[in-house]
């Protein structure tokens, strides 16, 4: 199996996304809620997504509260994808 296709598929042999939203896997949500309703991730993949959402990487320039993910059309508060990590994390407790 050559590379491309390891990463083509999941751990299940699954289809698994594309490099490009691997490596930029915030790219696709417009909002962090639009994250922890897709059911095709898990909360692992959820997590990375919201986390790297979260990141200084996608803040908005001279708008520290704000984050523009690759590819969204608005930025969103950085409180509303904290806040969507905690209820991700509530969702980890419940369980």
């Amino acid at each position: 199996m050559d590379i491309s296709s390891h990463l083509a598929t999941g751990r299940r042999g699954g289809f698994r996304p594309p490099l490009d939203h691997l490596l930029r896997p915030v790219i696709g949500f417009n909002r962090p809620r639009d994250v922890l309703k897709d059911p095709d991730l898990d909360r692992d993949e959820k997590r990375a997504i919201l986390s790297s959402w979260a990141s200084d990487a996608c803040a908005v320039p001279d708008r520290p509260t704000l984050r523009l993910a690759p590819g969204a059309e608005t930025p969103v508060p950085l409180l509303e994808v904290l806040e969507a990590l905690a209820r991700l994390d509530g969702a980890r407790a419940d369980a």
